[in-house]
């Protein structure tokens, strides 16, 4: 299955990752932009999905790939990804990274 999104709608996920890097102080250039929008797109790529999910995974990913992660969180959370069924599975993992009673 390959779910694509509109150009514009990629660009605008692509430049979403780079303010945010550039607020963690850590820039991103446009291909590094471009390979974790693919990344993302790659471990949803076995359901449907919306953009809202696509772009919350990647920034997901962005954020895994901080200095304070350990590789074994990013393996993880990319095996979780894969292992949901459906767009909303997914969007309930994500809110569970972001919920303190989760820990």
């Amino acid at each position: 299955m390959n779910y694509s999104f509109p150009p514009d709608l990629q660009r605008s996920i692509q430049q979403s990752l780079q303010e945010i890097a550039s607020q963690m102080g850590k820039p991103l250039n446009e291909v590094a932009a471009e390979q974790l929008y693919e990344d993302a797109n790659a471990l949803l790529n076995h359901v449907p999905h919306e953009p809202l999910t696509l772009a919350r995974v990647a920034g997901t990913l962005l954020v895994y790939q901080g200095p304070n992660t350990e590789p074994e969180e990013l393996e993880w959370f990319k095996s979780q990804v894969q292992q949901c069924s459906s767009d909303e599975e997914i969007e309930e993992l994500m809110e569970s990274l972001h919920r303190i009673d989760a820990l």
